[in-house]
């Protein structure tokens, strides 16, 4: 065997065990946040429902140090969440660098995920200030606070709706071409990092339905987590992708159709 397959066989087996141990570490730190948080008492809220702590200073603490906070868990989470779709993606880039004879393949594969989870991340920075302004919101007016389960179950059944649009089939059919013929390639780390933002770009919108759910049912909530996770991964890499979307759409419209019938029957109670 020559020099350079059993470089490119060392090559791969290292990708492998990075991303391995990546999922492995920002998997075992989201549970080590998440299981606090999941037995944090939440904040009694009028309309009978509880607000997360999520979203609120700890003692002592300032709002820039709860902003880091919140961001590193963020994208520690992001990272356990999407690597499973995105790594499929980074080795099928890295199978057409190789076929391209372009180096240094390491660099350029960095340079990918860097500017797919940089997406993720201004996503995050975007995130949390807004959630912060409802939850100030909420806590202000109590008449509010008592619509807040009907409007959650009505945003939830909109979100299940969006995965039977256009918009939706759109933007997944984009992560899936990406995914399935790596057209381009990067010849250098800064068309790489644009690859990568890319990447993110149409992630981040084909997500959006299904992030928002998460942050509506918990952002800690590993069970949520573990629920979104496998239906994006199955969107991107089962064969009918198309058709896993509509499927959790129908399930995110029933559940949403009876929380809402559930808060209007208690708010006429």
């Amino acid at each position: 065997m020559s020099q350079h397959m059993l470089s490119l066989r060392a090559s791969r087996h290292a990708f492998v065990g990075i991303v391995a141990l990546l999922f492995i570490g920002s998997a075992a730190m989201t549970i080590i946040w998440g299981a606090p948080m999941s037995t944090m008492d939440d904040m009694p809220m009028p309309g009978d429902w509880t607000m997360s702590m999520a979203w609120m200073r700890m003692p002592g603490q300032t709002w820039f140090g709860a902003a880091l906070s919140f961001l590193s868990m963020w994208i520690t989470m992001m990272m356990a969440m999407m690597l499973p779709s995105l790594v499929p993606m980074l080795w099928r880039y890295r199978e057409a660098v190789v076929r391209a004879g372009e180096a240094p393949l390491a660099r350029l594969t960095v340079s990918v995920g860097a500017g797919y989870f940089f997406v993720w991340t201004l996503l995050g920075i975007a995130v949390f200030p807004a959630a912060v302004v409802l939850t100030a919101i909420a806590m202000t007016y109590p008449s509010l606070a008592r619509a807040v389960p009907f409007l959650t179950g009505v945003a939830i059944v909109m979100i299940g709706a969006l995965q039977f649009t256009a918009w939706k089939a759109r933007h997944l059919a984009s992560c899936r071409a990406d995914l399935g013929c790596c057209r381009t390639f990067a010849a250098d780390a800064g068309t790489a990092w644009l690859y990568g933002l890319r990447l993110g770009v149409h992630c981040v919108y084909c997500c959006a339905g299904l992030t928002a759910l998460l942050l509506i049912m918990g952002l800690m909530d590993l069970r949520a987590m573990a629920l979104v996770t496998a239906t994006i991964t199955l969107e991107r890499l089962a064969p009918r992708g198309e058709r896993t979307a509509q499927v959790m759409g129908v399930a995110i419209v029933g559940a949403g159709v009876f929380l809402t019938a559930e808060a209007a029957i208690v708010g006429l109670g």
